[in-house]
C-alpha cells in the first residue's frame, strides 16, 4: 500500500513518516511539499541521515489520485479545504490531521477558526474518528477527521462519566496543560526558548478552537452538555498533554464505583490504561507511545470527581492515532505499527 503525507516537513508529519515507513502494510511513503519540491526530507530533519533518501515531491492532484492509496494531511488549518476538493476522493482514502473536518457545522469553524470553512459535502462525509468512541464508522470510513489532542485527551478522560451521567453536566471544568510542540515547528515569540524556559502561562483563554470540538463531541454522548469550561496551559516540555478534568457528581458513588466503571467502559481499548486508585500518570508515562493513560478520583468531601487524562500529543494526540484509525479504515489490526513501549525517563 502507498500513503503519501502532505505536511511532512511539521513534527506531526515527521512523526506519521517514522511510524509509516516502519509500518508492515506500507510499501511506500511520499512526501509532499507545497514550496520545497526536490527537496531531500534529511535537510529538514538531520537525525534522518543514513536512515532516509526521500525527496519532497510537489502537491500535484493528479499525482496523488494515481501514486497513493491513502493521503495524510498533516498540514495546518486551510490546508485541507483547499487541497481535497481537487483529489479523487472515491480512489484516495484520506486522513485529515489539520482541523478542517472535525466541526459539522461551517459556521461554528468559522467563528473559532477564523477561516473559511471546507466545503461542506467534504465535511458531511468525513467521520470523527476518535479511534476508541467510533470504530463501526471508522472501519467504514473513507474520509476521516482525526481529533485534535487536547480533545483526545479530555473526551477519552470523560466518555464513561459522561455516558453513564454519572456527572452534572453544567459542572464540567478542564485544565489542560501542554507541551511547546503542540505549537508546531514554525518559529515565533510565544514558543520562544527565553519566553517558555523556566515559565508557565494560559493562553487563549475561553477562547480555544478546541472548545466546540469538544462540546460537539459530549453532546452526542449526552445531549444536556452545550457548553463546558475549558483553559489551556503552556509548560516547558517538549511533548505531552495533561488534562485535568472536575465535575460534580450526580449523587453518591465511591472511588471505586467510578474506577469500575472506566475499567468496563475501556475493556477492549488497548490503548486507554486506567490506573489503579491512588495512582495518577504523568506526561513521560506515555512519551512516544499511543497510549492514554487515565487517572480517577471521587472526593466525598466536595462531591466532586477529578480526572486526570495523559497522552503524547504526537502520538495519540496526532500521528499515533491516524496511523490506529489508518488500521482500523484498512481491516488491519489495530495495534499494527503501534506497539511501542513509552520512553523512559
Amino acid at each position: 500500500m502507498n500513503v503519501g503525507i502532505i505536511g511532512a516537513t511539521g513534527y506531526g508529519g515527521n512523526e506519521l513518516y517514522r511510524l509509516l515507513t516502519k509500518h508492515p502494510k506500507v510499501d511506500k511513503c511520499i512526501l509532499y511539499t507545497s514550496s520545497e519540491a526536490g527537496k531531500a526530507y534529511r535537510e529538514s530533519y538531520p537525525h534522518l541521515t543514513g536512515i532516509s533518501d526521500e525527496l519532497l515531491v510537489s502537491i500535484d492532484s493528479a499525482s496523488i489520485d494515481k501514486d497513493v492509496d491513502v493521503l495524510f494531511m498533516a498540514s495546518p488549518p486551510g490546508a485541507a479545504a483547499e487541497i481535497l476538493p481537487q483529489i479523487n476522493l472515491e480512489q484516495v482514502k484520506v486522513i485529515d490531521l489539520s482541523g478542517d473536518l472535525r466541526l459539522k457545522d461551517s459556521a461554528l469553524y468559522e467563528k473559532w477558526y477564523k477561516r473559511k470553512a471546507a466545503d461542506q459535502k467534504i465535511v458531511d462525509a468525513a467521520v470523527y474518528g476518535l479511534s476508541e468512541l467510533n470504530k463501526p464508522s471508522i472501519m467504514n470510513a473513507s474520509i476521516l477527521s482525526n481529533p485534535g489532542c487536547f480533545p483526545t485527551a479530555s473526551i477519552l478522560g470523560l466518555a464513561p462519566a459522561v455516558s453513564n451521567d454519572l456527572i452534572n453536566e453544567s459542572s464540567i471544568i478542564i485544565d489542560a496543560k501542554t507541551g511547546v510542540s503542540g505549537a508546531g515547528r514554525k518559529a515565533g515569540i510565544g514558543v520562544h526558548y527565553s519566553e517558555v524556559n523556566e515559565n508557565l502561562k494560559i493562553y487563549k483563554v475561553n477562547g480555544h478552537q478546541h472548545i466546540p470540538e469538544i462540546e460537539q463531541a459530549l453532546h452526542l454522548m449526552n445531549e444536556n452538555i452545550s457548553a463546558i469550561t475549558f483553559q489551556t496551559h503552556l509548560v516547558p516540555m517538549t511533548r505531552g498533554i495533561m488534562a485535568t478534568i472536575y465535575a460534580d457528581a450526580k449523587g453518591e458513588m465511591s472511588s471505586e464505583e467510578l474506577l469500575a466503571c472506566y475499567q468496563a467502559f475501556y475493556r477492549d481499548s488497548y490503548f486507554v490504561r486506567v490506573r489503579p486508585l491512588g495512582e495518577f500518570p504523568s506526561t513521560k508515562e506515555v512519551y512516544g507511545s499511543n497510549f492514554c493513560d487515565i487517572g480517577l478520583s471521587y472526593d466525598e468531601r466536595t462531591g466532586r470527581v477529578t480526572i486526570v487524562s495523559v497522552i503524547d500529543n504526537l502520538m495519540k494526540g496526532a500521528a499515533g492515532q491516524a496511523v490506529q484509525n489508518f488500521n482500523m479504515m484498512n481491516g488491519f489490526e489495530e495495534t499494527m505499527g503501534l506497539e511501542l513501549t513509552p520512553l523512559y525517563p
